[in-house]
């Protein structure tokens, strides 16, 4: 078996780490500013970490939560925490006392991590759960009590359960309260091993991945973090996106990976000496939500390079397809599944779909969620087999294009309209920089379709020019009724465009 193998041999994630501290025990670990860590260093801290949550009295298949940004903490108590068998429960830091008081409730954790931004808000909303406070004596209290000579061994690695809860990742899934979705050693792990069979690989022990996707999102957490540790890359930790300084720290510290988010490359695309900036860089992929094909183009021309587009969604931590399975960056695809993970479009009554129709997206495969917590509901059935509630199609070359989630579906007339369709034809459009298509009351039809448009930097947007370009490229019901310039969208913490908030009339960031 290979040292960093994280197919065969290794059943708890936080593994990984010792696997690349016995490789490579005085390569980087990680970059925060001027601070480096080994992964020696990094799985020394980790051990201590485990061993202390044991001494605080936490037992393996307990929860804690963090409520951290982007830096060491966050790795620590997260690796930490999975090696003593204890399963993680991250939080979005931007979230309100209520929103995370209704995840403590929900996820039920012995201990909560916080830093110093956040502790107030933890505090308010973990009740009588203990909350510790990266930089305090409470937190530094673990690490110590892990490193003394009487420390708590952790569990075994050889007879460790890979089915045992690592993650819980709050979700809206298939409705619009966030739900738990329940990740094992076992899903985790086999998610980063069918990632590693990519040819060309995606991430290799040389690199330097640029994290400035939150880690407490899956898509950094696992297929950014996770990779890392199981090649034995370095990760420069940013805790927040800031077009001109992310660039910065791009040539400082020598970035050749970036797993980005599609408001990064828009934001990026309105930077002068863009090429310069990424000459180190050689991996660019996109995720999290789609990539405007005239991002995509301006990118791919500014940087010299194609941006590698995935598709991905917590339930499957988290990648499923991607553009590097298919060797094409091809505008509005997401190229083919991961190796080792079916995938399977079937119509309204489960059957598969006629070749080149839209239905829904179904998966298999060993990096499937175990259902939503706590009892598993809703999961993968007795065959293994998932609905996604997303739609696409296959075209002819074998590549897999969205169409949109079943949820957003606009009813005009009777006739099915799926935003993202309308949503490509208007990112075509040569002043385009993004977009969004909601459905809206209407007297007539019952819905109609309305565009929120952001134009390009440097572009004016003609309502009527976006209007004609619709007109030749789209039936009159998928045609939008209204169409609004704005200066930006709604977007969630990893890119997604909030299209609920656009329903609120809610824009802008």
């Amino acid at each position: 078996m290979s040292a960093l193998d994280p197919v065969r041999g290794v059943r708890n994630l936080a593994d990984l780490v010792r696997l690349s501290a016995m490789a490579r025990p005085q390569a980087v670990a990680l970059v925060v500013a001027d601070r480096r860590l080994t992964w020696l260093e990094l799985d020394r801290a980790v051990e201590a970490f485990a061993s202390g949550l044991l001494r605080h009295g936490l037992v393996a298949g307990d929860r804690l939560a963090l409520v951290l940004g982007n830096g060491v903490p966050f790795v620590v108590s997260y690796f930490g925490a999975l090696r003593a068998g204890i399963a993680v429960v991250p939080t979005n830091v931007s979230y309100t006392e209520r929103e995370l008081a209704d995840l403590m409730s929900q996820s039920g954790p012995r201990l909560v991590v916080a830093d110093r931004t956040t502790a107030a808000t933890a505090r308010a909303a973990a009740g009588d759960v203990e909350v510790v406070v990266v930089g305090d004596a409470s937190y530094d209290a673990i690490g110590q009590a892990g490193s003394r000579s009487d420390a708590i061994a952790p569990p075994n690695p050889a007879t460790f359960d890979p089915e045992s809860l690592a993650v819980l990742l709050f979700t809206a899934g298939t409705s619009g309260r966030p739900k738990g979705a329940m990740l094992t050693h076992r899903a985790l792990l086999a998610n980063i091993g069918q990632l590693r069979r990519l040819d060309p690989p995606v991430m290799v022990r040389d690199d330097v991945v640029l994290v400035v996707l939150p880690l407490f999102h899956v898509y950094a957490l696992n297929a950014a973090l996770g990779m890392a540790a199981a090649v034995g890359a370095a990760c420069v930790l940013v805790d927040r996106f800031e077009p001109t300084a992310s660039l910065e720290i791009i040539v400082r510290d020598g970035v050749t990976n970036v797993p980005g988010a599609p408001p990064m490359y828009v934001a990026w695309s309105r930077q002068p000496q863009l090429r310069e900036s990424l000459a180190s860089v050689r991996t660019l992929v996109s995720g999290a939500a789609p990539l405007a094909p005239g991002v995509l183009a301006l990118i791919t021309e500014l940087a010299g390079q194609p941006v590698w587009e995935g598709y991905g969604m917590t339930e499957a931590a988290p990648v499923v397809a991607t553009t590097l399975s298919s060797g094409r960056a091809t505008p509005g695809s997401v190229g083919r599944p991961l190796p080792g993970l079916e995938v399977r479009i079937v119509d309204d009554d489960g059957d598969a779909a006629t070749d080149g129709d839209p239905g829904e997206i179904e998966l298999r495969g060993p990096n499937l969620f175990s259902g939503y917590w706590p009892s598993g509901v809703d999961g993968p059935g007795p065959e293994g087999w998932w609905r996604t509630g997303d739609i696409a199609y296959v075209d002819a070359a074998g590549d897999l294009h969205l169409v949109d989630r079943r949820r957003d579906l606009v009813l005009v007339s009777g006739f099915n309209v799926y935003p993202y369709e309308v949503e490509t034809v208007i990112s075509a459009h040569p002043d385009v920089a993004e977009v969004a298509v909601i459905g809206v009351p209407d007297e007539a039809s019952g819905s109609a379709v309305k565009a929120f448009v952001v134009p390009l930097p440097g572009h004016e947007i003609s309502v009527e020019s976006i209007a004609e370009h619709c007109r030749t490229k789209l039936a009159r019901f998928k045609c939008p009724t209204e169409i609004e310039v704005v200066p930006s969208l709604p977007h969630s913490s990893t890119g997604k465009v909030m299209r609920a908030r656009l329903r609120d009339g809610l824009t802008g960031d």
